[in-house]
């Protein structure tokens, strides 16, 4: 028999393990050879990389799937050196979530393809993701 306590702490462990991923994301695919990640396709003309270290990401963090796993990243397609480990759970800034749906790249509200998410290529001001604090 369980306790009640032990079985809530198991609830809040598989809740808090569950939470950094968002179900539905074509874009993480688990295969018998393992873990594969497809990222965004960088743009043409990507506009100047602002490093996760550098201080001068003033927008809300997008958390984006990687092979390293979850980091919240300056920007969608997460260049080397824009991205820092995921801070999910310890701390609370604004943050986006990247996920690959149909074989569209959105950008949602909460890592839950029912929350609001918008297309990352459509044009403006349709492109605009609407950012939370979690």
């Amino acid at each position: 028999m369980i306790k009640p306590l032990a079985s809530l702490t198991l609830l809040i462990a598989v809740t808090t393990a569950t939470a950094q991923q968002v179900p539905g994301n074509e874009a993480v695919r688990t295969t018998a050879v393992g873990r594969t990640v497809t990222l965004p396709a960088v743009p043409a003309k990507p506009p100047p990389l602002c490093r996760a270290d550098a201080g001068c990401h003033a927008g809300a963090w997008r958390m984006v799937e990687t092979a390293s796993g979850l980091m919240e990243c300056t920007e969608p397609w997460a260049r080397d050196g824009s991205c820092r480990p995921s801070t999910y759970g310890a701390q609370k800034p604004r943050r986006v979530w990247v996920v690959l749906h149909r074989g569209t790249w959105l950008q949602c509200q909460f890592p839950d393809l029912g929350s609001r998410c918008a297309p990352m290529l459509a044009r403006p001001p349709a492109n605009l993701p609407t950012d939370a604090v979690q």
